[in-house]
């Protein structure tokens, strides 16, 4: 199982409504996607306020490596993954982006 993890920050005039929708298009994607097992996302918790700006987060978990290569390679994974970039503070600097093998 490949964990796909992405830590956003978001510029400061994003309303949380706009990020919810991106969110939940994002875990729709499992509809087109059959190696996607799941999706969880949502702002930060952490009391240890460690966050550094990136106070949201996604996690999609995937079959394999194979099913993950075919999720970035989407058309609509590309669209909304522009999307996400174009919300981000600094564009591409706005995000983070971790891949483990479980």
């Amino acid at each position: 199982m490949i964990r796909h993890i992405v830590l956003v920050k978001f510029q400061s005039g994003v309303k949380q409504d706009e990020i919810n929708s991106l969110f939940d298009a994002l875990s729709d994607l499992g509809t087109l996607m059959p190696g996607m097992r799941r999706f969880d996302g949502g702002i930060s918790v952490s009391p240890e306020n460690l966050e550094q700006g990136f106070r949201h987060g996604f996690c999609i978990d995937f079959d394999d490596e194979a099913a993950r290569d075919a999720y970035l390679e989407h058309p609509e994974h590309k669209k909304l993954g522009g999307q996400l970039v174009g919300l981000a503070e600094g564009g591409l600097a706005g995000l983070i982006v971790v891949d483990l093998a479980m």
